[in-house]
């Protein structure tokens, strides 16, 4: 921290030690319904903020123990709403970088079982979810989304080497890190096969069955979302089941593809999720992504298999009726999607860079 200025890895680290502190968020409302910092307080005063108008928290107390921090889109405005709190006598920083920046952090929770550990790595303003899963000193990675020293760290934190790094298809709402993570740690490179991939790696078949500890994980080829999109299956007891099959809905079919194309794409999805739900009710559905801001809770984002099907309407469809419903339901395209995907054909970019173009919430799901 400076005298004015608290780094996005610095509150990260302050939430997830529930430590007292008081997030006020003064963006417009419009861009705080999209994605927002868990447990954050919005005041509606950018306007006015920006309008020159003096003491406008003049109706807002605070406990004198509390630390707030003011959050605006790039981290400009909040700095003059810092000020003003200030006057008050409010011991108070603004969020370098503002949202933008927040794009960057992150939370985990653990799910333990016999030889297994499950960290499921969230970055709680985006949505994403990736998995660093440990067995026995060897650790498997899926959909690395973030800085790969977070997963190097978690690795080197539970004594684990990492093996083996998955991605379930090609991403288009953030860069996938697989390539470089892989690369750094001379692990094992596997990606669905994709003929724009401009790097070297391992193409996942389907049925492939991928050993690391002392237990294995099966790829499943399940289309739809994308033409290369894989779910993996733990011990037949978890599914990764990437963009396909989510806790409260399934992937879009729509992206990079016209009409006619989407119909098609959600067909094959439709079959995919068949596929998934044969499988046993018990099975804990992990996705790779959630729709809302991730708190700060350890709580795993995950369901049964059961209980996803008994609560996701679109899953108890006849296929024309399925195809129908997703498409008239299609949410708002992803900001940059053409360039990130780009980006993940290539497999390379500065991580500076991804800041203002991963920025913004998830959008992947239909529910």
């Amino acid at each position: 921290m400076t005298d004015t200025l608290i780094s996005v890895e610095e509150l990260r680290t302050k939430l997830e030690n529930k430590e007292r502190i008081q997030v006020i968020d003064i963006r417009p409302l419009e861009e705080r319904e999209e994605w927002k910092i868990p447990g954050s307080v919005h005041v509606d005063v950018y306007h006015q903020l920006k309008s020159g108008k003096e003491d406008v928290f003049s109706t807002m107390d605070f406990l004198k123990d509390e630390t707030v921090v003011t959050v605006c889109a790039a981290g400009k405005t909040s700095l003059i709403a810092m000020e003003q709190l200030r006057k008050k006598g409010v011991k108070v920083y603004s969020l370098e970088g503002g949202m933008r920046s927040w794009t960057r952090a992150w939370n985990t929770a653990i799910t333990e079982d016999k030889h297994l550990k499950i960290i499921q790595v969230r970055r709680t303003g985006k949505g994403c979810l990736s998995y660093i899963i440990g067995s026995d000193g060897e650790a498997l990675v899926i959909d690395p989304s973030l800085d790969i020293e977070v997963y190097i760290s978690i690795a080197k934190n539970n004594n684990w080497k990492i093996t083996h790094v998955l991605d379930t298809h090609i991403h288009a709402d953030h860069f996938s890190r697989a390539k470089r993570l892989a690369t750094t740690v001379k692990a094992q490179l596997l990606m669905p096969p994709n003929t724009a991939l401009q790097y070297p790696y391992e193409k996942i078949q389907d049925q492939q069955l991928i050993s690391f500890g002392l237990t294995n994980i099966q790829a499943i080829a399940t289309p739809g979302h994308t033409s290369d999109s894989f779910s993996y299956l733990l011990q037949e007891k978890y599914l990764f089941s990437g963009d396909t099959l989510f806790t409260k809905g399934v992937g879009r079919p729509d992206l990079k593809a016209n009409t006619d194309q989407a119909k098609i794409k959600a067909g094959i999805l439709y079959d995919s999720l068949q596929k998934i739900l044969s499988l046993s009710k018990d099975i804990i559905v992990f996705p790779g992504h959630i729709s809302e801001p991730v708190s700060f809770d350890g709580k795993t984002i995950a369901n049964s298999l059961g209980n996803i099907i008994d609560t996701v309407p679109l899953l108890t469809l006849e296929k024309q009726l399925f195809v129908q419903a997703l498409l008239a339901n299609i949410p708002l395209t992803p900001p940059n999607y053409e360039k990130i995907v780009a980006l993940n054909y290539k497999g390379d970019i500065k991580e500076r860079e991804l800041i203002g173009l991963e920025a913004g919430a998830n959008r992947c799901a239909i529910s």
